[in-house]
């Protein structure tokens, strides 16, 4: 996937909009506040939220690193070009989203018809 692929389909998933903060950090969020992927400007890396029984796991492999800051809630950086296959990078994405939406108010979470 190409970094515009990602971000689209960040986009894609429901109640996702898009900020741009820091100095050059793309950030999606949902409700708000609430981030499950941040983006590099220049194109290095992708950050994300993963559960915490698969941190570890993701962490040893390849071009996958714990994520500046935020590695104590879970996340790990992906570096461009990504390491991960495709599918599984959706897949981890479309999880990072649900993980922060598991975790809003119920009222929330039926508005976002999760």
């Amino acid at each position: 996937m190409q970094i515009e692929d990602v971000a689209r389909f960040c986009l894609s998933l429901p109640g996702t909009r898009e900020d741009y903060k820091w100095g050059g950090t793309r950030v999606f969020s949902i409700a708000g506040n609430k981030m499950f992927a941040v983006m590099d400007l220049s194109g290095k890396g992708l950050s994300f939220k993963v559960a915490s029984d698969l941190f570890l796991g993701y962490v040893d492999r390849p071009g996958v690193r714990p994520a500046p800051y935020l590695a104590r809630a879970h996340w790990i950086s992906v570096a461009v070009p990504y390491s991960i296959a495709d599918d599984e990078l959706r897949d981890l994405l479309t999880r990072s989203h649900q993980l922060v939406v598991s975790k809003l108010p119920k009222k929330l979470q039926v508005a976002l018809k999760l």
